[in-house]
């Protein structure tokens, strides 16, 4: 059964509050898609969504629905969290997410036994929920550095996989890790990563699996991720590494009087380590409206990826491990098992009584938008590869479309993620169209964007120092007053393409939280800033960003 094609026309049965801001209905796509049952959970025997071949100037992307998602969730395949399968997935069911990633911790225990015992679950839970796009994925221990999300598209090799990679790659596995005796032997970890991800890319190409795709997890906690190792990354394998969370997960670690009076958005509490970048300043391991340093900080390090004319995408996600406010707790160990030997952690009790926790359930606070043209798992991975992902927090838009294009084309223009090429001196338009949030939010709050941020940059093609973390020229060039606008609304927004190559990218908040940017006021006037430790309520600073259109400019 090949993935459902969306049609050009919106599904009459739902109401103007059902439809994206291009006129496609989400909810009858999803509806169509369940018709199909578990056909569409299984998979297609379609190829993976390439990014569309436009030849020649202009573009003309094809209307996208936006599937919302969380690439990092855990369970008791975890050794550090406590949810079922079921508590998850009923959780982000609540809260409207139809696809989601299990990304459980490496180590012996799982790849021993967690990873098949795992993979049962989901297939059943796969043909139970056929409506909802369930990966398996694996928390990878890069050597030398921290986290990544590493998943795949279902098929018969998707935990051998994940179980070959673990073994063979993982950082904490090998002892190549922060903290480990290995760590000090840099440059083999280092190249250990790289040739972890070209392994990956390689049995994508062996037709192994039909997909796989890593992100990396909270790339400045711990200070590790250094500017080098990131681009090494990504040029490893620019289809397989495709990006960084832009937020982290941990979002509810500082709510007022819940944790600790030093808790910050994102357990982003740690200081420099003999392993740290020592490159970063201090600041960079705070989060800014909630959002890593990397993505907060307008001409910082993600900036400095993009003017190289390379798409990096952002994501963001719950991590959840332990909800804040929830009253389950571990189970206990029967006599003689443990994680190492089992792979699984008892299932958790209910205690009625508030548990310590830092996360919000998947869905409830953090969504992650990536725009399909077809309903399915590597429909979901083709549009997380093209770069048509936008972001937001505490559910404060209810759709964004973004497109780039020509004023003397009449097609649609280029998306998020995309390439549009113009001549040098022609007039192109940004068309931003917004839906506003039309529901009471899971805190009970309406919420209101109060503006909307247009940032360039120019490209400049590959960097000679790769540790560089600025690019000097992009900066706030607009920001758009939108309060008191409801419903859906385009932003029309003149462009002119000067001498250089450029990219645009946008960032909007509520307003209630912002100031002078990291690098100033002339490159960020009214951008996110860090809270005072343990006065953090994310639900009272919430904003959107959303991945590049790029534009090049030919003489």
């Amino acid at each position: 059964m090949n993935e459902q094609q969306l049609p050009s026309w919106a599904d009459p049965s739902v109401s103007p509050t059902d439809l994206d801001a291009q006129g496609v209905s989400r909810r009858g796509l999803l509806r169509r898609a369940g018709l199909f049952g578990a056909a569409f959970a299984l998979g297609s025997a379609t190829p993976a969504l390439a990014a569309p071949s436009r030849p020649g100037f202009g573009g003309d992307d094809p209307r996208l629905a936006y599937l919302v998602g969380d690439h990092h969730v855990h369970s008791v395949y975890s050794h550090d969290a406590k949810y079922t399968f079921s508590q998850q997935a009923k959780a982000a069911a609540k809260y409207g997410l139809d696809w989601m990633v299990f990304n459980e911790h490496s180590n012996f225990g799982h790849a021993d036994y967690g990873a098949k015992l795992e993979h049962a679950e989901i297939v059943k839970a796969r043909s139970e929920n056929p409506r909802q796009l369930i990966f398996q994925g694996l928390e990878w221990y890069i050597p030398a550095a921290e986290h990544c999300t590493v998943f795949a598209a279902p098929g018969p090799h998707e935990t051998d996989l994940l179980t070959q990679f673990e073994l063979a790659y993982d950082g904490k596995l090998l002892g190549y890790t922060e903290g480990s005796a290995g760590a000090t032997d840099t440059a083999r970890n280092e190249a250990h990563a790289v040739k972890a991800i070209k392994w990956l890319a390689e049995q994508r190409r062996s037709g192994y699996v039909d997909d796989v795709l890593v992100l990396a997890n909270h790339p400045l906690r711990l200070g590790i991720d250094s500017p080098h190792e990131m681009r090494g990354w990504r040029d490893a394998a620019p289809e397989i590494m495709i990006g960084m969370e832009g937020a982290p997960g941990a979002q509810g670690a500082a709510l007022p009087g819940w944790r600790s009076t030093t808790s910050i958005r994102g357990e982003y509490e740690n200081k420099p380590s003999a392993q740290s970048w020592a490159g970063y300043p201090a600041d960079a391991y705070l989060t800014y409206g909630g959002f890593d340093w990397a993505t907060a900080t307008v001409g910082g390090l993600w900036d400095s990826m993009l003017a190289e004319g390379s798409l990096f995408s952002i994501t963001t996600n719950s991590d959840n491990h332990r909800t804040v406010f929830d009253t389950w707790k571990n189970g206990d160990w029967p006599a003689g098992q443990n994680f190492d030997n089992t792979g699984k952690l008892p299932d958790p009790v209910n205690t009625d009584t508030a548990q310590p926790g830092s996360d919000f359930w998947p869905g409830q606070f953090s969504r992650t938008h990536v725009g399909v043209t077809r309903y399915g798992y590597r429909a979901v991975m083709a549009g997380m590869r093209a770069g048509r992902v936008w972001v937001d927090h505490g559910h404060l838009l209810d759709g964004l479309d973004v497109r780039v294009k020509r004023d003397c084309d009449s097609g649609r223009g280029v998306t998020l993620g995309g390439r549009l090429r113009v001549r040098k001196g022609e007039r192109i338009t940004l068309y931003v169209t917004v839906t506003s949030a039309s529901r009471p939010n899971p805190q009970g709050i309406l919420p209101e964007l109060a503006h909307v941020d247009v940032i360039r940059g120019s490209v400049r093609g590959p960097v000679a120092d790769r540790d560089s973390w600025r690019a000097p020229d992009t900066k706030v060039v607009q920001t758009k007053d939108v309060s008191g606008r409801k419903g859906t609304y385009t932003l029309r927004i003149p462009l002119t393409a000067g001498d250089e190559s450029f990219y645009v990218r946008l960032r909007g908040s509520d307003g209630k939280r912002n100031g002078t940017g990291y690098l100033g006021a002339s490159v960020d006037p009214h951008g996110p800033i860090p809270h005072e430790p343990g006065n953090g309520d994310p639900w009272a600073d919430t904003w959107f960003y959303s991945n590049p259109v790029f534009v090049d400019v030919t003489g």
